[in-house]
């Protein structure tokens, strides 16, 4: 609280008293502040360039349709929000930025400015509510198509295809997609050559081997050289957010599996621990250890796809097979203990589903035992062989202040040197308890990269051989009644603990009103869900921050100047899932 207090006195020192309209501290505990819509691009450039220890990560930028909003105390009229989440490295503290905006189809100043990663955001924000920012170099649909009708987001747009008529793709309409789909290369501000080169301009995907997913890219080349790259991104887009505020805080929990569909229960503890800060719900002893053990197995499950993958990207074919092996003796035990594969959907608000099986202990001993053989053979087959050395060493690099200023986390954030895992800064489910190292690159290349998830693994697999090791006795899931409905056999004592049980099976648990986003080290970089509760059975707003998203727009930057063999290497080491980059 002194600390929150702390900001906003700087703030006042900094821009004058006037420049807020009022401040809280939300249910996660981070100083949220109200300020005009005129004032925003001072304060954020104040904030990002001017404070004592500056907030220069630009953690996440979204909107918020408040219409329909019923409890909203204190809080400034708007009938729309937007909310910028800043992050201090330094301090390790967050604040949110709220601005008011009135109007069916507002806009403000555009922050592209100030943060460059700041593009795409405001993109998805026009994208998927009509919010327009003034100045912005190129606003136009990001994840939906062209031709699309409507702002998803708002609240009067329909979340279900029962609420629409039949579909009818007519003929007109398949020659106008089409004509969407042809690039024109001065829509993008991008010329056709120079005085003395004529500009090639290649496209690469939606389907390439590369891309590992549907991602458009057209390069721009000089010869064998990029000389700049247009992403175009949202064809794995299927509403993953508009799902969060239509389905109960419990029943999305299975869907969250599905948007980085390699991370499996990381995404699950994203997701619940923001559900449980704003229900107030502790969860300790057995239960966090349980969801540890779990994150860590699959963060190695999502790497030995990367490290196979990534291998076969850059030309050699056995490593796939070693690591996916590896991977599905991962995937056994996921089965023995959850009875799901990829996408188990196991943790549950308070804890997880049921207790471990008998027999997980020595399951999980066996694979730490052989996986500590098999990781040392798999780096010695890739990381040491001279040609994938010679494809990533110097390829892709980047700078710590590049990585902040768009965005980046995770590895490659600290393929760079600088030292920053949630885990470790901002320890949850218990991680404080654990012992492990956090692995450091020097050049924040595609090499650098690659090292640091190898070591991860062997991090993560300390991880989880501690928690066999201290695996405490207790109950895996909360007693909190938000967490767990009355015992079945006292619903036969009384009519109210039977129509508890009931409304907390059927309809879900009632989450106090406000609003929270716990941010976790996912595998590919930090994972966040932004929920707010209007005191009902499901998230008013449900915002997902990925880690793919910013990282894939920092791909232009990375590339230019290197050739169309080394954007494999680059696409490769930031290691991206595309139904996270388009949710």
């Amino acid at each position: 609280m002194e600390k929150n207090q702390a900001i906003v006195s700087e703030i006042i020192r900094g821009r004058g008293e006037n420049i807020l309209l009022s401040h809280n501290i939300a249910a996660d505990g981070v100083l949220t502040v109200w300020i005009s819509a005129d004032n925003i691009s001072s304060l954020l450039r104040f904030l990002k360039n001017d404070i004592d220890k500056p907030f220069n990560l630009l953690y996440d930028l979204t909107a918020v349709d408040e219409r329909r909003r019923t409890i909203r105390p204190g809080e400034p009229d708007r009938d729309f929000s937007m909310v910028y989440h800043l992050t201090s490295l330094d301090r390790n503290e967050d604040i949110r930025i709220k601005v008011p905006l009135r109007g069916e189809y507002p806009s403000l100043a555009s922050i592209t400015d100030i943060w460059q990663c700041a593009n795409w955001y405001e993109r998805e924000v026009f994208d998927m509510f009509g919010i327009t920012f003034t100045g912005h170099p190129f606003l136009q649909r990001l994840l939906m198509p062209k031709s699309w009708k409507g702002y998803p987001l708002r609240k009067e747009y329909p979340a279900r295809a029962t609420e629409l008529g039949p579909f009818v793709f007519e003929e007109q309409m398949r020659i106008a997609e089409d004509e969407d789909l042809q690039f024109n290369p001065s829509d993008w501000g991008l010329t056709a050559g120079t005085e003395d080169t004529d500009f090639m301009f290649l496209n690469i995907g939606p389907q390439h081997p590369g891309t590992h997913g549907l991602l458009r890219l057209v390069l721009q080349l000089d010869g064998e050289d990029i000389v700049d790259i247009v992403p175009d991104i949202g064809f794995h887009h299927r509403g993953a957010e508009k799902m969060g505020e239509r389905q109960s805080w419990h029943t999305f929990i299975p869907y969250t599996d599905r948007i980085d569909y390699l991370g499996g229960v990381i995404n699950n503890l994203a997701y619940l621990l923001s559900v449980e800060k704003l229900a107030g719900i502790e969860v300790d002893g057995r239960a966090a250890v349980i969801r540890v053990m779990m994150t860590e197995l699959f963060r190695i499950a999502s790497h030995l796809v990367w490290l196979g993958t990534y291998a076969q990207d850059l030309g050699q074919m056995s490593p796939v097979f070693y690591a996916f092996n590896d991977r599905e003796r991962i995937l056994d035990i996921v089965q023995a203990v959850t009875g799901g594969r990829m996408h188990p959907g196991w943790f549950r608000i308070g804890g997880v589903a049921h207790d471990l099986p008998n027999g997980w202990d020595k399951m999980v001993s066996e694979f730490c035992g052989y996986f500590l053989k098999s990781l040392d053979q798999l780096e010695k087959m890739v990381l040491h062989n001279r040609i994938f050395k010679g494809r990533t060493v110097g390829i892709g690099a980047y700078t710590t202040e590049e990585a902040i200023e768009w965005g980046v986390t995770g590895p490659g954030l600290r393929s760079t040197g600088y030292d920053w895992d949630y885990r470790k800064k901002r320890p949850y489910s218990g991680y404080e308890n654990f012992e492990f190292d956090i692995p450091l690159g020097r050049n924040g290349d595609c090499f650098d990269r690659s090292v640091i998830r190898a070591e991860e693994m062997r991090q993560s697999l300390r991880i989880v051989q501690q928690c066999v090791s201290n695996m405490p006795a207790g109950q895996y899931k909360s007693k909190h009644p938000l967490a767990t409905p009355p015992l079945k056999e006292r619903t036969m004592y009384d009519i109210e603990t039977l129509i508890t049980h009931f409304l907390g099976v059927t309809w879900g648990p009632v989450i106090p009103a406000g609003e929270a986003m716990v941010p976790v080290e996912a595998s590919k970089g930090s994972n966040g869900y932004y929920l707010i509760s209007d005191g009902g059975t499901s998230a008013y707003r449900s915002r997902i921050r990925t880690p793919s998203f910013p990282h894939l727009q920092m791909v232009p930057l990375i590339s230019r100047g290197y050739t169309v063999a080394d954007l494999l290497s680059i696409l490769g080491a930031l290691d991206f899932v595309l139904a996270d980059l388009d949710r």
